[in-house]
């Protein structure tokens, strides 16, 4: 078994010494770098490059520069998804993000996880976890998710949290640990509603 082949079972696999691992991160930072340089009207150049840079992507997707990422072909993002300035997405597992997504500046997406042992991780192993983002979920500024974690369609994680665990669908979630605070009502929906259209 290669050591992709290891990662892609969720297995240890040497990610720091790996030729092939190593080119293919190469690869993306390249194609990344030029990513972060385009002008902000260069619109069209952004929807080139990103279609080459992620493994799938739907209609009307932005990310504003600069954004980071790994390999790049293991992020998947649905329609209308926008994500805000500084995102980093560790994407050594598959990150799936749904349609009409929001991802406020400075969110951090993490697959990978090492070993606790020293030794072991001192030898370059690692292991990853696949993140999935439902769809219509809006993430604050600043917010981190770590490995295997799912957030369920419709729900809003806090700025600032931290997300250990999974999210369940249509509720508010915050903290260190993150930690679901109360569900999203109707009355909530009525009252933004109402707001909209007084504007």
């Amino acid at each position: 078994m290669t050591e992709k082949e290891k990662r892609d079972n969720g297995l240890l696999y040497d990610a720091n010494f790996n030729e092939q691992l190593i080119n293919e991160r190469l690869d993306c930072a390249e194609l990344i770098y030029d990513y972060n340089l385009t002008r902000p009207r260069q619109l069209e150049e952004r929807e080139r490059l990103l279609s080459k840079i992620l493994g799938s992507k739907g209609d009307g997707v932005i990310i504003l520069p600069p954004f980071h990422c790994d390999n790049g072909y293991n992020i998947h993002i649905g329609d209308g998804t926008f994500i805000n300035y500084d995102c980093v997405i560790l994407d050594n597992a598959k990150v799936s993000i749904g349609r009409n997504v929001f991802i406020a500046p400075q969110c951090g997406f993490h697959t990978a996880g090492h070993p606790l042992d020293v030794e072991l991780r001192n030898k370059g192993l690692e292991y990853a976890k696949p993140i999935t983002i439902e769809d219509n979920v809006w993430i604050g500024a600043r917010v981190t998710i770590i490995p295997g974690v799912t957030i369920g369609e419709g729900s809003v994680i806090a700025a600032g949290s931290v997300v250990i665990r999974d999210i369940p669908s249509g509720v508010i979630a915050a903290g260190n640990p993150c930690k679901v605070i109360r569900e999203i009502t109707e009355a909530d929906r009525e009252k933004y509603s109402q707001e909209t259209n007084n504007i």
